[in-house]
């Protein structure tokens, strides 16, 4: 689990994040969501250490990670695991070599170990048979698996996505989607997502925290956020207009829900109930 308060950030006089405080607990996909320029990738640099907040505190499982003891801070570090927006694999590495890499830089594990752990996790997310491929040998999709299998191959705690179903197609979406979600089930693991994509949002958000100019305006599940009535959520969930026809059809659907209950619990005109 990750605690953050009142986490405060400016750059030239200003303000990008404006006081966020949140639970990212573990065992559920915790997304930041919002538009471009929202704060969303800011916010998640300051949790992993990358950039130093203003103000306020991040905690992992207890203890606290700012303005902590450097030692202390690098073992944290060696339990977090990192998705990248473009999956920033070494294109002078084969598929294997960079699922090594953070074992060869975090790990005591022997050649042996590290060989087995990279099959292991290549083997989880479906790619076996391509670890003598080059990055410029296989597809987006399978370069967003890579990263993944490198992300939690040192046994991560912690797993951070920037925006992990950027310039894929629908399905291949979907399906990156999906496996973060059971990675993160099966493995216990505190996710932490950024997105603006709604697609993700109602297939895997445990828990969505919303973020607008810098201030956190929602936070709930996917079960409840398409019943929000926070103007800028909702301007930003029913921007298209596929989304718009949802939400109608929904609406018309529950009025007709509505309407049969209340015809199914009035008595058949013309009879009385028998003495």
């Amino acid at each position: 689990m990750i605690e953050i308060h009142n986490i405060q950030k400016s750059f030239s006089g200003v303000k990008v994040l404006n006081g966020i405080s949140g639970i990212f607990e573990s065992g559920k996909t915790n997304l930041l969501l919002g538009a471009s320029g929202t704060g969303k990738s800011v916010l998640l640099q300051c949790i992993v250490g990358l950039i130093k907040p203003d103000l306020g505190s991040i905690t992992y499982d207890g203890k606290v990670f700012t303005n902590n003891k450097l030692d202390l801070k690098q073992e944290i570090r060696r339990k977090i695991g990192m998705l990248f927006q473009g999956s920033a694999l070494f294109d002078s590495m084969n598929v294997e070599e960079n699922v090594e890499f953070p074992l060869r830089m975090l790990t005591p594990m022997s050649k042996e170990e590290r060989r087995e752990r990279v099959e292991f996790c290549l083997k989880r997310v479906g790619l076996e048979n391509a670890g003598k491929k080059m990055p410029s040998e296989i597809s987006g999709g399978m370069k967003k698996r890579v990263g993944i299998a490198r992300a939690i191959a040192p046994n991560s705690r912690y797993l951070f996505c920037d925006e992990p179903n950027s310039g894929l197609d629908p399905l291949t979406a979907i399906k990156i989607d999906e496996l973060i979600y059971e990675l993160t089930k099966e493995y216990d693991i505190t996710t932490v997502i950024v997105t603006h994509d709604m697609n993700s949002v109602m297939e895997i958000g445990d828990n969505i925290m919303f973020l607008h100019k810098g201030n956190k305006l929602w936070e709930g599940g996917r079960e409840e956020i398409m019943d929000t009535k926070v103007p800028e959520l909702r301007e930003f969930i029913f921007a298209s207009s596929l989304m718009r026809a949802a939400k109608k059809v929904d609406e018309e659907l529950g009025s007709l829900d509505e309407l049969s209950t209340i015809q199914n619990g009035r008595e058949p005109e013309g009879e009385k109930p028998q003495e």
